[in-house]
């Protein structure tokens, strides 16, 4: 991929995203895309599948050897876990049960959340709003890595302790770029959650708990699904801040892959997005993507060129709440 980006900073723009030209363009164009917005009638049930084939591989597991109960947790659990984690981010915009229903998406999450082992839905669901409505935004985007991160994690062993430790980024990053106040639903969110792992330990011991816990913590690590994390919005090439993956690993990912898509119109579910794509195909098809998401990751360590400074950033005002 030619022109690449060297830098020792962030990529700074004084533009607005391009998300929301392209859409008011594509909405003109193609007003029947406005008929794929709404909820998907199918994710609720998936969801509900996943959250109780975890809780039966609690019972399976609860008598493994530790080096098995790692084994499945990177191997399997902490895949079912990622995508789990990537349905509450398609519930965050209220597709389970539609926008006239916003309590029961929010606690559908909570519910998704639990064999992720650690809350983390109403966090996200907190958090994640500004990500979309200030993309790359300057101490409101808590996607885009710090300072710290972008002069540290520089050489190829440090971004790929960088990958493994992104769990823990996620997670601290908030708290230092744009601390918010505690939500009651957050609050709520921990309880059920830790009374949840404790229920789970009083019947089946410590193992399950920890398969459920590692997993998550790995899979959110460095594994191929992870790639995702990297393959969104890191300038892979000069002038091009998010991009669309559209390999299989989307069928376990609920179609995360489309991302252009999905910051195009993010109250089109997951399922419909390949839709949007296939229907405006002249917006999308000319546009820079990834093939692989396991390259994404090869790429970011062995390339010097890229880093976490590979970030757009801008500098954003904040929108007056309604």
């Amino acid at each position: 991929m030619g022109n690449r980006v060297t830098r020792d900073d962030f990529e700074w723009v004084y533009t607005e995203q391009p998300h929301t030209q392209r859409r008011k363009e594509i909405l003109a164009k193609y007003p029947e895309i406005k008929t794929l917005m709404g909820p998907d009638p199918h994710l609720k049930w998936i969801v509900s599948g996943m959250v109780f084939m975890q809780l039966l591989a609690c019972y399976l597991v609860k008598d493994l050897s530790w080096k098995w109960i790692f084994f499945w947790a990177y191997a399997f659990g902490g895949c079912i876990n990622h995508s789990l984690t990537l349905a509450i981010h398609d519930i965050s915009h209220n597709v389970a049960f539609g926008n006239k229903q916003a309590k029961w998406n929010r606690w559908f999450a909570v519910f998704a959340n639990l064999p992720i082992g650690i809350p983390y839905s109403a966090s996200f669901k907190k958090y994640h709003i500004d990500h979309h409505r200030y993309l790359g935004g300057d101490s409101l985007d808590v996607d885009i890595p710090t300072d710290f991160e972008g002069w540290f994690f520089c050489t190829p062993l440090r971004k790929l302790l960088w990958l493994f430790l992104q769990p823990l980024f996620y997670s601290l990053r908030p708290l230092y770029v744009n601390p918010k106040a505690i939500t009651r639903m957050e609050i709520l969110n921990a309880l059920i959650q830790f009374s949840t792992d404790l229920i789970i330990y009083y019947l089946c011991g410590l193992k399950p708990v920890i398969y459920l816990i590692a997993g998550t913590i790995l899979c959110l690590g460095f594994h191929p699904i992870s790639g995702h994390f990297i393959a969104e919005h890191y300038m892979f090439l000069k002038g091009y801040e998010t991009y669309s993956y559209y390999g299989p690993l989307n069928w376990l990912t609920f179609n995360v892959g489309y991302h252009m898509e999905h910051h195009d119109f993010p109250s089109i579910p997951g399922c419909r997005l390949p839709l949007v794509k296939k229907i405006a195909a002249e917006y999308y098809d000319n546009l820079p993507h990834h093939q692989s998401w396991i390259r994404v990751l090869w790429d970011f360590v062995f390339d010097d060129t890229l880093g976490p400074y590979s970030r757009v950033k801008r500098l954003c005002k904040l929108a007056k709440e309604s």
